[in-house]
């Protein structure tokens, strides 16, 4: 090879859309809320709705688990800013935050 001959460069770098390290440091926080498989269930159940939310209530027999388990998964998903919640009378209903669910399923494309 030629001393002023340039090298072809057959792919981009690999720094090309490299997540900052509080991206990665969030995103792995989320990933291990994610990794409870009763968590991955019940963010399915509630993007499955037509409204995207759900009745605490509805979930415990759905999901087949006790009461006071279901509500400790919906409070560390509502605590990892993937749900958000309104009490109606005696009864809470927890929805999906869209841009989180976007911004997880972007981080992985």
């Amino acid at each position: 090879m030629k001393p002023n001959q340039s090298i072809a460069i057959c792919c981009p770098p690999l720094l090309a859309g490299r997540l900052t390290s509080d991206d990665a440091n969030y995103l792995a926080l989320i990933f291990r809320v994610l990794g409870e498989p009763a968590r991955l269930q019940i963010l399915s159940l509630i993007a499955a709705q037509p409204s995207q939310e759900v009745c605490a209530c509805e979930l415990v027999e759905t999901l087949g688990l006790a009461q006071p388990t279901v509500s400790h998964h919906l409070k560390v998903l509502y605590e990892a800013d993937l749900l958000t919640k309104e009490r109606r009378g005696t009864w809470i209903y927890y929805q999906l935050l869209p841009e989180k669910i976007a911004m997880l399923r972007d981080a992985l494309t």
